[in-house]
């Protein structure tokens, strides 16, 4: 597409009017199963890491028949617990998000960035899932469904605590219920860990205070994660150390829940690029095959999943490939796909957005618990309305800002366009609506309200907003009239976190706007992008933005 750098702003508005009636475009149906910016499965019977190139942290995966399952954290984004399916290992899309609203509600019904959910695990037993997260200020929750694609249960309280975290279950063949968990040194003023109590049948329940099994102060700072396991007689931990970006694949062994344990050192980086590799699942094939599903750390990118072939020798674990055979392996690239008894077609989770549907696409979620008034999907037009919200007291920027829509990046160069009508309350000024990178900075594009209804477009820059920084405003394109005049916005993401900001009138050629951006990772979570609509006036009835559609492409 061309692109062209105003140097005239008066005429391109005088000639709003026409490019939106004459060079509307109509609305399409393009593919949306399959993503356009990143698709592991290569379709030669091999694939290429990361099999999710996105923000899905500390991941856990059971697999149950034919069919696997997947969750990770989700911190304060709402609807937490993302559970994806595959039938390989490789080709992944997201079917439900298991907790639609975060507990204690009032509590989430403010931003809580880098709060709420951290490192899950996911169970069957007995014909049902489980799910046991942690919140580190209030405790450990469990829940639970009779299908993983459907509603899961309020979560239940099974220990309450400080600190607390990463739990992981196992249901013993004697019958006992136990639960591995670590401690986040910010809560508990302890870290470096693992500990495993005794939970009731139910596993609803903590029975025991707990014990310490493992020290790692002095060979494994910083362990934490764990996943437990039992396999010949061996009860498993797997669990990483030395830090998110610079760590290791530890697994610990030993015939007693309670220890002494060994200790095996069974992946590090290597000679890879694949930094980490940190915590993640082991499972298993219809074949017989073995295969470890873990993350990577990528910044802005957040920490994606990657997909390692695994093998048993002498009752230890090898993760990845072992070139030189000393029993610790190291991440792949590409390799050749699990054995599953059969192939399937490519999948991935969903980017773009129709907004055709009576509800929210998976791929979105919000800053905190969501009100009813913050949007509607409009069927009977194919479009998602935002109604702008006031901006809370306390805000001191969008940081703040609960009703914030947002998705994950899909890769590290990408383009997402918003097609949209801001159709503001006339009465009211400083309503905005647009295009926003969200992360510890962040920046956009918008659509604001003035006096008469007028509208302008500004460019919006927030450095530090972590750290309550002012937003500067900038003005791209004064006095936008009339008011209903569609509009796209776009951002154009390339390599080395670099976000181009442009606008269209006509969905053909788009302008520049704004100075370039470096995105930034938020807390504990990659950057996001996405939509909102806000007011900092009070009033009776609040305008609102139709965006018609929502796509993310490759550039």
């Amino acid at each position: 597409m061309e692109t062209f750098h105003m140097k005239h702003p008066y005429l391109v508005l005088v000639a709003l009017c026409s490019f939106c009636e004459v060079h509307a475009q109509e609305k399409s149906s393009p593919d949306q199963a399959i993503s356009k910016t990143w698709v592991a499965d290569l379709g030669n019977g091999r694939y290429k890491n990361p099999v999710l190139n996105a923000d899905y942290s500390d991941p856990d995966a059971i697999r149950v028949g034919d069919d696997f399952y997947l969750t990770a954290s989700s911190f304060d984004a709402v609807p937490g617990l993302p559970i994806l399916h595959s039938k390989d290992l490789v080709n992944w899309t997201l079917i439900n998000h298991a907790l639609q609203q975060q507990v204690p509600v009032a509590h989430f019904s403010k931003t809580q960035h880098g709060n709420g959910v951290w490192a899950p695990a996911i169970r069957f037993h007995n014909k049902e899932y489980y799910i046991y997260y942690p919140d580190p200020d209030f405790g450990i929750y469990m829940i639970k469904a009779s299908d993983p694609g459907s509603t899961w249960s309020d979560p239940v309280l099974v220990q309450e605590g400080k600190g607390l975290i990463d739990p992981c279950p196992l249901w013993d063949d004697n019958g006992k219920v136990y639960l591995a968990y670590a401690f986040a040194g910010s809560r508990a003023g302890i870290k470096s860990v693992l500990a495993v109590k005794e939970l009731n049948a139910e596993g609803s329940k903590a029975l025991t205070a707990g014990q310490i099994v493992y020290d790692g102060h002095e060979t494994d700072p910083t362990i934490e994660g764990p996943k437990l396991y039992k396999r010949k007689g061996y009860y498993y931990i797997f669990a990483p150390a030395g830090g998110v970006s610079t760590g290791w694949q530890l697994v610990l062994r030993s015939k007693n829940i309670y220890g002494p344990f060994e200790r095996k050192v069974v992946m590090d980086q290597g000679s890879a690029k694949v930094n980490g590799p940190h915590q993640g699942a082991w499972v298993d094939t219809q074949s017989g095959e073995d295969w470890f599903l873990h993350f990577q750390d990528k910044g802005v990118m957040g920490r994606v999943l990657h997909l390692q072939p695994m093998k048993w020798v002498k009752d230890w674990p090898v993760l990845g490939i072992d070139p030189d055979g000393d029993g610790k392996g190291e991440p792949v690239m590409s390799y050749k796909k699990p054995n599953v008894g059969k192939a399937y077609s490519v999948a991935t989770p969903v980017e773009s957005d129709e907004f055709n549907s009576d509800v929210l696409g998976l791929q979105w979620q919000w800053q905190a618990n969501p009100a009813a008034n913050w949007s509607f999907l409009n069927t009977a037009n194919g479009s998602l309305r935002l109604y702008t919200t006031h901006m809370p007291d306390s805000a001191r920027n969008i940081w703040d800002v609960p009703n914030v829509l947002l998705q994950k990046f899909p890769n590290e160069e990408f383009t997402a366009t918003a097609k949209l009508v801001f159709k503001p309350n006339v009465k009211l000024q400083g309503e905005r609506t647009g295009l926003v990178i969200m992360g510890k900075s962040y920046a956009g594009l918008a659509l604001k309200s003035g006096a008469d209804g007028l509208v302008s477009l500004v460019s919006l820059r927030c450095r530090n907003a972590i750290k309550g920084t002012a937003e500067r405003e900038e003005v791209v394109l004064p006095k936008i009239s009339p008011s209903s005049s569609e509009v796209y916005l776009r951002v154009k993401v390339t390599e080395g976190k670099l976000c181009r900001f442009s606008y269209s009138l006509d969905g053909v050629r788009f302008v520049d706007a704004g100075d370039i951006f470096e995105a930034e990772e938020g807390l504990w979570i990659g950057a996001k992008m996405g939509l909102f609509a806000l007011r900092n006036s009070r009033t009776n009835d609040s305008g609102y933005a139709d965006v018609d559609w929502f796509r993310v492409e490759h550039l």
